[in-house]
């Protein structure tokens, strides 16, 4: 029972550190761009190996980014709690957690086809590569979202082996979207960033203005979420879910306030993750129900 105990204790305190229920910003766009591409419901296997691969390419990369960044979170007040600072996790086993997450990613990646076989390292570099660009541009907000976005376009090659223009939108608006509110999180450690030469949007333009980007970047993404009803012919269902969609986001700008953390957690997580949802749903609905 001890040994159970353990196990359960170690795997809950994994999923904290890669902070597992965030996959639902990924998740939904990756599941819209394989029933498209599939024209329907995927195959089981594709469906099994595309989501192994995208779950265990998403906790490896969050997890070498806490192993990067533990020297900052660690003299950061508002992330210092977190595992590696606190020693609840050792560095030893999160770098076992990073290579055994990287290792099953190329064995999907292997299963589902050659591209995704041979563009599998390519990604593991694109997604590692973001924890190094807050030491040297404002641009990591949007690196960060070009990395998630390569969840819905991998799950396009998954499904169809090949290269599509629909999916590299999907990314695009997945990119402007998490760019955006990665820049309202950022606000809450402008002073920090300053102290510790970190770079990131607030801290080069200032509160205002990095919000005034963080608007106009999910502007852009609202924009092109109407693009793909003309480009896939899609009907009223998802023109609902997109105006939702907006309405929450106008919602998550209006709330924010960096010195209210449990404001800014709904701001950039609890309303996005309600957003992906409500897309997914809609866009779902719209496919297979008109």
């Amino acid at each position: 029972m001890e040994l159970i105990r353990k196990f359960t204790r170690k795997t809950r305190m994994f999923g904290e550190l890669v902070m597992f229920s965030h996959t639902l910003f990924s998740l939904p766009f990756a599941l819209i761009s394989m029933v498209w591409a599939a024209g329907g419901i995927p195959s089981g296997y594709v469906l099994l190996w595309s989501l192994i691969a995208l779950v265990a390419a998403r906790n490896g990369a969050n997890a070498f980014n806490r192993l990067v960044d533990r020297q900052f979170d660690a003299a950061n007040p508002r992330t210092a709690h977190r595992h590696l600072p606190r020693k609840l996790l050792h560095e030893r086993e999160v770098t076992t957690f990073v290579v055994v997450n990287f290792a099953i990613f190329i064995l999907a990646a292997g299963m589902l086809n050659p591209l995704c076989l041979w563009l599998s390292p390519v990604a593991i570099i694109l997604i590692c590569s973001y924890s190094y660009t807050k030491r040297f541009t404002w641009l990591c907000h949007l690196y960060l979202g070009f990395t998630i976005a390569s969840a819905p376009i991998g799950a396009w090659f998954a499904v169809t082996g090949e290269f599509a223009f629909t999916p590299f939108v999907i990314g695009t608006i997945v990119m402007l979207w998490i760019g955006g509110f990665d820049i309202i999180y950022a606000t809450q450690d402008i002073e920090f960033d300053r102290e510790t030469g970190l770079w990131s949007v607030p801290r080069v333009f200032g509160l205002d203005e990095a919000l005034f980007i963080a608007r106009g970047l999910h502007t852009i993404m609202v924009l092109l979420l109407f693009s793909l009803y003309v480009l896939q012919d899609l009907g009223w269902l998802y023109l609902i879910g997109i105006l939702f969609a907006t309405i929450l986001l106008a919602v998550e700008h209006n709330i924010i306030k960096p010195s209210n953390r449990k404001r800014m957690n709904v701001a950039s997580y609890n309303l996005n993750q309600v957003i992906s949802m409500v897309i997914l749903f809609c866009t779902m609905a719209d496919y297979f129900l008109t």
